[in-house]
């Protein structure tokens, strides 16, 4: 995963969202579907931009 030169990542695998966010793989789905988080598929592997999951937990206030 390339990181930003700050050092964080640009993106989430599933495993790694939920690990950051304390959300269950079941709710980042159910996120995802109902169009609450934006989700990239490349291939097989579902990404979540970084700034994707920082716009939900800033909006879950």
């Amino acid at each position: 995963m390339n990181d930003t030169p700050s050092g964080a990542p640009l993106a989430y695998s599933i495993k790694e969202a939920c690990r950051a966010t304390s959300l269950g793989r079941t709710r980042l789905y159910q996120l995802i579907a109902a169009g609450q988080l934006d989700a990239v598929k490349i291939g097989n592997r579902t990404l979540i931009p970084a700034r994707a999951l920082h716009k939900l937990l800033e909006g879950a206030r």
